[in-house]
């Protein structure tokens, strides 16, 4: 997007501070439906709704990475209806956004336990991660079955299994080391956590990566999330100092 493009839409926001990486929780989808008494599915279906928005703006606005808490590993405990019906609107997302996708330069890729997912969810994540493949204008990282603890004992296994071998000196271990051991690989960490519907926790998401990251919580559940709010966090994150630990 060029400046003038990017002055008209969102003025409000310095383009030379735009986040390079933000993640989502993407939380409130059930509080949404039971206020309308409504099945849960239908806040389901509303927040893909949202998140097609939200990666419109992202990629307008130049963030580098979207990465989106889609399903978390504990999410597989929900009922099996609700698990299923989750599983159907991921799979709707992937047909029904794929043409966005090429035509905004958008490469998708997913990080988790991706491996639990159905068969055929799978199958189609798999085929859209490598039609997107080439594109360069943004990564949409969905985290799919994720767990941060899970993530950082497959780290450890990773590279305790390659010190066994010989591959890796224990001695040598670095945060690099670690970090090129995560599902994020080759990522920068997120500049910018959000978490929608006020809950004051992480959940288990991205634990090593956040280290540093600026939290914003907003009380809004994210079915009611918009690009006006998104705006708003990102004026707001522009205003803070950060200082990685430093004065």
């Amino acid at each position: 997007m060029n400046s003038s493009t990017f002055s008209d839409k969102y003025a409000e926001l310095d383009p030379a501070k735009i986040p390079a990486h933000v993640a989502i929780i993407m939380d409130g989808n059930g509080r949404w439906a039971k206020k309308r008494l409504a099945n849960r599915v239908r806040g389901h279906e509303q927040g893909m709704d949202v998140v097609r928005k939200i990666v419109r703006a992202a990629r307008e606005m130049g963030i580098s990475v979207l990465t989106l808490y889609a399903f978390s590993t504990e999410n597989w405990q929900r009922p099996k209806l609700e698990v299923s019906a989750l599983m159907a609107l991921l799979k709707k997302f992937l047909k029904s956004e794929l043409r966005e996708m090429m035509d905004n330069n958008i490469r998708l890729n997913a990080i988790g336990q991706t491996e639990r997912l159905p068969d055929g969810v799978r199958d189609l994540l798999y085929e859209t991660i490598h039609t997107t493949e080439k594109n360069e204008g943004m990564l949409l990282n969905l985290a799919l079955s994720y767990g941060g603890r899970a993530e950082i004992v497959r780290m450890v296994q990773d590279i305790a299994r390659k010190a066994k071998q010989g591959e890796i000196d224990p001695d040598a271990v670095t945060p690099e080391l670690v970090a090129d051991h995560l599902y994020t690989r080759g990522m920068t960490d997120p500049d910018l956590l959000i978490r929608t519907s006020g809950e004051m926790r992480i959940s288990n998401f991205l634990l090593w990566q956040i280290a540093y990251s600026e939290i914003y919580i907003t009380n809004t559940l994210w079915p009611d999330f918009g690009k006006e709010e998104f705006i708003q966090i990102l004026k707001a994150y522009q205003q803070r100092e950060r200082r990685f630990g430093k004065v």
